[in-house]
């Protein structure tokens, strides 16, 4: 199982670790990492990985088996040899735009508070699909309400529920098309604002920003029909 170092910090961009095992397609097994692997609508992160002697360029990272992360080369290429320490290097730019637009689409879920029904992150922009039979009326409106919510200044922090109570309390997911991650005893929660400022909590596996002003201003996109129920809301950094 790979130590989940960016789930311990999201904002560390370089760490070393060693390598583990090869996969038979050529992906590296790490026995930690701070690549973020393709999740819960977030792309897989990528970066570099040095070694004395040698480099390469990660495309991307997904999960494997038993809690495996792999890191998948952009090219063929030679593989640094199990049990060598390597310096893992994010593309941070990108990732950071990932947990900005990440954390904005929890907040667009507090400001349109309809069933979610699938999503999507990228590092500009991201879009979320909801139960939602009616338009919106009016989007500068709803642009506005968003931009306020991250104006607070929220924190954005971590918690954990056990399964159990997680299934006694299903209205915190959000989620309509994909169950939180279970059979692990506890469900890691995000929460944005802490108290009586506390304005969201679910179940989510991404990585975030620390608060919600470090999103910056976000933009509404185009809301799209997609089926009789579901429009497609998308978000863009400003």
């Amino acid at each position: 199982m790979t130590e989940m170092l960016f789930r311990e910090d999201a904002y560390l961009q370089e760490a070393d670790a060693t390598v583990l095992r090869h996969t038979p397609e050529g992906g590296i097994v790490l026995d930690r990492t701070i690549f973020y692997p393709t999740g819960g609508g977030q792309p897989g992160d990528n970066g570099q990985l040095d070694w004395e002697g040698g480099g390469l360029t990660i495309a991307t990272t997904v999960k494997g088996d038993h809690g495996a992360i792999i890191l998948v080369p952009a090219e063929a290429a030679h593989l640094p040899p199990v049990g060598t320490v390597v310096t893992q290097r994010l593309d941070w730019m990108r990732r950071h735009g990932h947990m900005r637009i990440h954390t904005g689409l929890h907040l667009l879920s507090v400001v349109l508070p309809y069933p979610v029904t699938g999503g999507s992150i990228g590092a500009e922009r991201g879009r979320l699909d909801f139960r939602m039979p009616e338009p919106i009326i009016d989007k500068l409106a709803v642009e506005e309400q968003l931009n306020a919510l991250i104006e607070r200044d929220l924190v954005v922090s971590e918690d954990w529920i056990s399964e159990e109570a997680l299934l006694a309390n299903p209205s915190i997911i959000k989620t309509m098309s994909v169950m939180p991650p279970m059979g692990q005893g506890a469900v890691r929660l995000i929460r944005i604002g802490q108290g009586r400022d506390q304005v969201d909590l679910q179940p989510c596996g991404g990585t975030h920003v620390a608060r919600t002003s470090e999103i910056g201003r976000l933009r509404l996109g185009k809301v799209e029909k997609k089926g009789r129920d579901n429009r497609r809301v998308s978000i863009l950094l400003d």
